[in-house]
C-alpha cells in the first residue's frame, strides 16, 4: 500500500445536513432494466466535479553537490537552479459560493492552486482550511461572482455494502472520467491512510489523478472523497479507498464557520485494539470493541465515569468494532452536548454520558526553527493534550514534539520525523520549545541527539 501521489497508489481520495433519502434497493427484473443508463445521475451531478491543479517551486539540486570531494574542490554554487514541480487531482464543489473540498496531499506545499471547471474554465484558489488529520482540504475560488453547482453530502452511514457507487474524478490528466462499480466493504480500519481510519471501499476504477474526487450514490449525493487505491502496479486493480461524506461535512463545516483548523471532540483516554488472548481473559465471545488503557485526570471521560479496563461497545447506538472505529465516530460528532457511550464493565453494561469538548491547548508555544542547525526548518511544540491527542502520544507524554517538517529543510534531511520527542541537544535537557530554541543557537562541531521515536530512545551524533 502506497500513498497515492506515488503512482502506485493513488490516494483517491459541523452543521447538520439533511440525510440522505435510502436508496430502492431491488435487483433487476429483466434484461431491458439492464440496459437501463446513469446518465440522468452523471449529467447532474458532472459540473460539481472539479479538477485541481497544484504548482510549487523546488531547487533542481545537483547530485554533485552531496560529494564532500566535489565540495571541497569546486566550492558550492550561491544560487541552484529552481523548477516547477506540478500535481493533478481532482476535488467536489460544495457550496455555490465556491467552496471545493479536495485532498491535502494534492495541494501539500503548493504555491499556486487553480480549478478547472466541468466547463474548461479555469479559476485561481486560495486554500481555506487543510485538515491534515483526514486527508481533506477546502479551497475558495478567486474573483468569482456567481453560484456554482454543488453536490449535497449523503449520510454515509446509511450506505449498504453492494449499494452502486459512481467514482468522477481525472485519472492520470485525461479529462473528467466517469467510472462505476459497487461499495465492497465498509468501515475499513486497516489501511493506514490517514489518522481516522474509517474508509468505504469500491470496486470502482480509481486511478492517480482521481484524489479529491467524487464518489456518488444512486441519489446523486457525495457519499465520499476518493482517496486512495491498493495497487502494485500503479493503476486501479479494484480495490478503491473513500473518505464517508460525514467526515467531509465536519471538516466543510469547519471551513464554512471561518476556521483555520478542524475542532474536534476530546475523550482523554487512550484504547486499545481487543486481541483474541483479551477476549479470551475477559470471557468476550467477540474480540471486538475499544478496551480503555488508561483515563487521563480531569478529561471527559474521568469525569463522566469511564475507567480503566472498560470496553467501549457503541457509541450513540452505532457499534464499535476496534478504537479506530471509535475514532471516526467520536471525531464526527459536533461540539457540544454529550455522547452516549456503551461500555461493558466487569461484564455489566453500564451507559455513560460524555461531554463533548477540544482537547486543552494551554502551552503549545509552537515555533519553526531557523538557526542554523540539524533542526533547521522543523517545527516543534511543547506536548498539551490538544498535541498529544493529535499526534496518537501517550496522554502523560511531556517535552517538546516535532509537529511538522518544511519540504527540503535540513531537520527532513537528517531524517527527523514528524512525531519525534526531543529529550536532549549536547546533553542538555530539553523539557519546552524554549530550551530548544536556545540549543539551537549555540555553534557545535557535533551534535549529540536524544529523541523519542515510537515509544524507543535514539541516540545520534549528526557533523555541525
Amino acid at each position: 500500500m502506497m500513498l497515492i501521489r506515488s503512482l502506485a497508489l493513488l490516494l483517491v481520495a459541523a452543521g447538520a445536513a439533511t440525510p440522505a433519502l435510502a436508496q430502492d434497493r431491488r435487483v433487476p427484473a429483466s434484461a431491458a432494466e439492464l440496459r437501463l443508463s446513469y446518465a440522468p445521475i452523471v449529467q447532474r451531478v458532472q459540473p460539481a466535479v472539479v479538477n485541481v491543479y497544484a504548482a510549487k517551486m523546488v531547487q533542481n539540486r545537483n547530485p554533485l553537490l552531496d560529494d564532500p570531494i566535489f565540495r571541497r574542490f569546486f566550492g558550492v554554487p550561491g544560487q541552484q537552479p529552481e523548477q516547477m514541480q506540478r500535481s493533478l487531482g481532482s476535488g467536489v464543489m460544495v457550496d455555490p459560493s465556491g467552496l471545493v473540498v479536495t485532498n491535502v496531499h494534492v495541494i501539500e506545499g503548493a504555491d499556486q492552486v487553480k480549478v478547472s471547471l466541468s466547463d474548461k474554465r479555469e479559476f485561481e484558489a486560495e486554500i481555506v482550511l487543510k485538515d491534515s488529520r483526514s486527508d481533506l482540504a477546502v479551497l475558495r475560488l478567486k474573483d468569482s461572482r456567481e453560484k456554482f453547482p454543488t453536490l449535497d453530502l449523503a449520510n454515509s452511514d446509511e450506505l449498504m455494502v453492494g449499494d452502486v457507487v459512481l467514482a468522477i474524478g481525472n485519472p492520470f490528466g485525461v479529462g473528467q472520467t466517469v467510472t462505476h462499480g459497487i461499495i465492497s466493504a465498509l468501515a475499513r480500519t486497516q489501511v493506514g491512510i490517514t489518522d481516522y481510519q474509517f474508509f468505504i471501499q469500491t470496486d470502482a476504477a480509481i486511478n492517480p489523478g482521481n484524489s479529491g474526487g467524487a464518489l456518488v450514490d444512486m441519489t446523486g449525493r457525495l457519499a465520499g472523497i476518493n482517496t486512495a487505491i491498493y495497487s502494485r502496479s500503479g493503476g486501479s486493480q479494484g480495490i478503491g479507498f473513500a473518505i464517508p461524506a460525514n467526515m467531509v461535512r465536519v471538516v466543510v463545516a469547519s471551513a464554512k464557520g471561518g476556521g483555520k483548523a478542524v475542532k474536534r471532540p476530546w475523550l482523554g483516554a487512550r484504547l486499545q485494539a481487543v486481541t483474541p488472548e483479551i477476549a479470551e481473559s475477559l470471557g468476550l465471545r467477540l474480540p471486538s470493541g475499544a478496551l480503555v488503557a488508561s483515563v487521563v485526570p480531569n478529561s471527559p471521560a474521568a469525569r463522566a465515569g469511564l475507567k480503566s479496563s472498560d470496553l467501549i461497545v457503541a457509541v450513540d447506538g452505532q457499534t464499535i468494532e476496534d478504537p479506530n472505529a471509535f475514532d471516526y465516530r467520536f471525531a464526527t460528532h459536533p461540539l457540544g452536548g454529550t455522547s452516549q457511550i456503551d461500555v461493558q464493565r466487569g461484564g455489566k453494561p453500564v451507559k455513560l454520558a460524555i461531554p463533548l469538548e477540544t482537547a486543552p491547548d494551554i502551552g503549545r508555544n509552537e515555533i519553526v526553527l531557523s538557526s542554523r542547525s540539524p533542526f533547521q526548518g522543523a517545527k516543534v511544540a511543547n506536548i498539551s493534550p490538544a498535541v498529544a491527542d493529535e499526534l496518537h502520544l501517550d496522554t502523560d507524554t511531556e517535552g517538546v514534539v516535532v509537529t511538522d517538517l518544511g519540504d527540503d529543510t535540513t531537520a527532513a534531511n537528517v531524517g527527523f520525523q514528524k512525531g519525534d520527542i526531543i529529550l536532549a541537544v549536547n546533553n542538555q535537557k530539553i523539557a519546552k520549545t524554549s530550551d530548544l530554541e536556545k540549543a539551537t543557537h549555540e555553534s557545535a562541531r557535533l551534535w549529540r541527539i536524544t529523541l523519542m521515536r515510537g515509544g524507543q530512545q535514539i541516540n545520534v551524533t549528526l557533523g555541525g
